[in-house]
């Protein structure tokens, strides 16, 4: 579907964190689960995205993650120690097994391993860049997390390394939430290796988000608890409609190849059906094209999931107009009586501002003695 000679787009824990926050949208799972690049296909359709990050945040980050796990990930091992587990026995010396093998599923089996090894040996091990795998909706996902630890209790924990500081002890909410869903994924994904272990490992709920300190470049941590993320989480993708469910209702021969005329590729993402919302814009490539679409339409959805929900029935402003006019919907609907409601107090505000006003006698001129200041 992506195309004979299109490789494969790797799905990883950030496009999962965005696929399960918005599991009804069939088009970013189709799309996902099939490896289309979508910023390549928003581009081919005329309108493309500025999602993703910059260059430069690239090599700003890459630098600060290498400086946290140099010597051996001393420093990000005394983190771990000070911020999870300060009455461990301190770490170190602590094991680093080389995880390279050829491709991911190899990669995948070599983590299972190192992980399985770890747990027997003791002690602290640091696995960096590990390769894990999760079933998303009949599709396999390798998911690639910046460093898991293990404890001398056996314990798994998940570290994510971010470029973004730490102001006082405390960093951007909104930046903190995006990597507490990121590293939910990897929770889920660290907790499938460990149910295949006896007896099973515990996986920590509580991750380490390192990020610089202030505005230097030394690394300092901090314990996120996601473990409502990775229950939302888990409860969005196990509502994932599967991919192959999906594809069969598509016509015979649809192709999201980029270099497919622009009017094929129009039509072959408008056969599958798309659940934009506002939030789209900060994570999906194809979110400009949606919205365009979904303006459009006339969808309420544009407007945000809040007022999509309370709306019910009504799914297109102009069925939420002809409501409130009372040409169309249920009287007896409390959406519908509301809406009434709503236009006729605002028409009632409208008229009274509109009404002529009393008009008073100009007010008599009249001049101050003024002072002069010594």
């Amino acid at each position: 579907m992506r195309g004979p000679e299109v490789p494969a787009k790797a799905l990883d824990a950030r496009a999962l964190a965005a696929l399960a926050a918005n599991p009804g949208c069939r088009r970013r799972a189709i799309l996902d689960g099939a490896g289309v690049d979508k910023a390549a296909l928003a581009s081919a359709l005329g309108t493309p995205s500025g999602f993703g990050q910059s260059q430069f945040a690239l090599t700003r980050g890459n630098a600060f993650e290498a400086k946290v796990k140099a010597d051996g990930g001393a420093e990000l091992l005394r983190l771990v120690h000070s911020r999870l587990d300060p009455g461990a026995e301190p770490p170190a010396g602590a094991a680093v097994p080389d995880l390279s093998s050829p491709g991911p599923e190899g990669r995948t089996a070599r983590t299972a391993l190192a992980l399985r090894e770890a747990v027997a040996a003791g002690g602290w091990t640091l696995l960096d860049h590990p390769m894990l795998a999760l079933d998303v909706a009949g599709s396999l996902a390798f998911l690639e997390p910046d460093a898991v630890v293990v404890h001398p209790d056996g314990s798994w924990t998940v570290v994510e390394i971010k470029s973004f500081p730490m102001l006082d002890g405390s960093a951007d909410p909104a930046k903190v939430g995006a990597a507490a869903r990121q590293a939910a994924v990897y929770v889920l994904a660290l907790e499938d290796v460990a149910a295949r272990l006896d007896p099973a490992p515990p996986v920590r709920h509580r991750v380490l988000l390192v990020c610089p300190k202030d505005f230097s470049n030394l690394p300092t941590a901090s314990a996120v608890d996601v473990r409502k993320q990775r229950a939302v989480t888990a409860r969005q993708l196990a509502r994932l409609t599967r991919v192959e469910e999906i594809a069969d209702t598509l016509p015979e021969g649809t192709c999201f190849a980029p270099d497919r005329p622009a009017e094929e590729l129009t039509a072959a993402v408008e056969a599958v059906p798309a659940t934009y919302a506002p939030e789209c814009l900060s994570a999906c490539e194809l979110a400009f094209h949606c919205r365009e679409r979904s303006r459009a339409a006339g969808a309420v959805t544009r407007l945000g999931r809040p007022l999509r929900a309370e709306l019910g029935g009504l799914t297109t402003v102009e069925d939420v107009l002809a409501a409130a006019r009372g040409e169309s919907g249920d009287p007896d609907d409390p959406t519908v009586a509301a809406l009434r409601r709503a236009a006729t107090l605002r028409t009632e505000a409208l008229t009274a501002i509109t009404l002529p006003t009393q008009a008073h006698p100009p007010a008599t001129p009249h001049t101050a003695e003024v002072t002069p200041c010594r």
